[in-house]
């Protein structure tokens, strides 16, 4: 059992520098962005009437929140904004001065943009992905969570919406197996992908090395852990690494753990969906952060 927080680990993170990723792709790195802003039709915020053109083919963000928080953020360049009168109405009440003017749709015209099984609420934003995070700049303060081979949009949002609520440094992917950070995954964030890095990594076992030399305790969550999650967290900076849903952790992960752990289930079910699994994980790891 890993004595809680006794003597913080001091690593260099001194080593040469993973190869990046690809950069051609709409992922959380996406090319880096311009200081120009898009051009302004008017000072009013009017919205303009939509005109006719071929999709761009863009990365698209939706969802009212989502949205919103991409507007927000100085790092994301927004290009065209897509918004029926009704969501308009509502985004104007959050924030009456838009960075760009918006362009008036009807909601089958913006599923032509999003697709038509997307949950678009009436809004839709192309824009410019944010600049590519790197594990190198981590600074080693608070949790990192690290996902492994897990690949439903879904369940790396909903990740990524608990991570800005408990104030995570980043959220750390595989580039092969990860899905695109637009999309299902930027609705189901719910604007937290403007708020914690999500820092895509080639080899995921390399990754969990450098986070060690970093100082970080890596914390492996598994179902059949032989300690509870709170017994189990030796000091901070914590990186609490996740493995898909029936999959768990592939071998490799597991060996480059400090330790295995499981949440403190007392029901019949022991096993949750890996977006639920993190949320408590990482309300845990922070409540004890917090106590220490």
């Amino acid at each position: 059992m890993a004595k809680r927080f006794d003597s913080k680990r001091n690593g260099s993170g001194d080593r040469p520098r993973q190869e990046r990723g690809r950069e051609d792709r709409p992922r959380p790195a996406f090319k880096a962005q311009s200081n120009e802003r898009p051009a302004r039709q008017g000072s009013s915020n009017d919205a303009r009437p939509r005109s006719d053109r071929p999709r761009s083919g863009r990365p698209v963000i939706y969802g009212f929140h989502a949205v919103i928080e991409a507007l927000k953020n100085p790092r994301r360049k927004a290009l065209v904004l897509h918004v029926t009168e009704n969501a308009l109405k509502r985004l104007k009440e959050e924030m009456p001065e838009l960075p760009i003017d918006p362009i008036m749709a009807k909601p089958d015209e913006i599923d032509r943009i999003t697709g038509p099984d997307a949950v678009h609420q009436g809004i839709a934003l192309e824009a410019d992905g944010l600049p590519a995070a790197d594990i190198h700049d981590l600074e080693g303060k608070g949790v990192v969570i690290v996902l492994d081979q897990v690949t439903d949009p879904h369940n790396v949002g909903a990740i990524l919406r608990t991570a800005a609520a408990f104030a995570a440094e980043a959220v750390l992917v595989t580039e092969r197996n990860s899905p695109e950070a637009v999309g299902v995954l930027a609705k189901s964030a719910s604007g937290g992908l403007e708020h914690v890095p999500l820092i895509e990594v080639i080899n995921l076992a390399q990754a969990l090395t450098l986070l060690g030399e970093k100082g970080y305790w890596r914390v492996g969550l598994d179902s059949e852990g032989p300690d509870v999650l709170a017994e189990s967290l030796a000091h901070p900076p914590i990186a609490l690494v996740l493995g898909a849903e029936g999959k768990g952790l592939r071998r490799l992960t597991r060996e480059r753990c400090d330790v295995l752990a499981r949440l403190d289930m007392p029901g019949a079910i022991k096993s949750l969906n890996v977006s639920n699994a993190a949320a408590i994980a990482l309300a845990t790891v922070v409540g004890v952060i917090k106590r220490a």
